[in-house]
């Protein structure tokens, strides 16, 4: 799915298919490209994630920018995402620190073990939102609660477009593990340092994918004929 994804991100960024311009039909792009049609599919989306293109209903896709500058998450920019991110799950994380039950951090624990050996995204990603959860449980303020349930979806897409494209999945399992220790500890410096570690290798990563596409694109323009 990346070699498709960096394929036709590729187009786009080059002008092969400009703004405003119908992409082939999935038949087409299947057999031009030698893939399935699922594979396929997991490129066209992650290209509407990053903003590049819309889908249209019985129409087909359509190029609507030709560089990433936000991508989007469900209902919510990237950057508008991590924003509140910072605010509510950093200090969440000190809170969780000092009020954190026996309970809670067992839960926290299995969840912990379980990332560590799954191996299918699908199941890893829905693991990933739970353990954000788990982590505003153990702050014990139910408002801390309905505020990640509000982006849960948003976060889901974030780490499913993240780890399809920014190999995120065991750096973040360490950086998981780090969060939980700091939790056993009861530090809440420990906690809030290791949450905004964590959140600020997220944004690096976001940041590097938007990138990549465009010191790609300006290498192609300056390369010698």
């Amino acid at each position: 799915m990346e070699a498709v994804l960096a394929h036709l991100r590729d187009a786009i960024e080059r002008g092969t298919y400009a703004v405003g311009d119908k992409l082939p039909s999935e038949a087409e792009l299947c057999r031009a490209l030698e893939i399935s049609r699922p594979v396929l599919r997991e490129a066209l989306r992650a290209l509407q994630t990053m903003g590049l293109t819309v889908s249209k209903t019985g129409k087909g896709t359509f190029v609507v920018a030709n560089t990433v500058e936000d991508p989007t998450f469900g209902d919510y920019t990237a950057s508008d995402l991590m924003e509140v991110r910072r605010h509510v799950e950093i200090p969440v994380a000190g809170y969780a620190a000092l009020r954190r039950t026996p309970e809670n951090l067992d839960h926290l624990a299995h969840l912990l073990d379980r990332m560590e050996r799954e191996t299918d995204t699908t199941a890893w990603v829905a693991m990933d939102t739970l353990f954000h959860l788990a982590v505003a449980e153990a702050a014990q303020n139910p408002v801390f609660r309905r505020v990640i349930e509000e982006i849960r979806d948003a976060l889901a897409r974030q780490s499913a477009f993240l780890n399809e494209l920014g190999g995120r999945r065991e750096q973040s399992n360490r950086e998981h593990r780090a969060i939980v220790e700091a939790l056993t500890d009861g530090s809440a410096h420990d906690a809030t340092e290791a949450m905004a570690h964590h959140l600020d290798r997220v944004g690096t990563s976001l940041t590097d994918i938007v990138r990549a596409g465009r010191a790609a694109t300006s290498a192609e323009s300056g390369a010698a004929p």
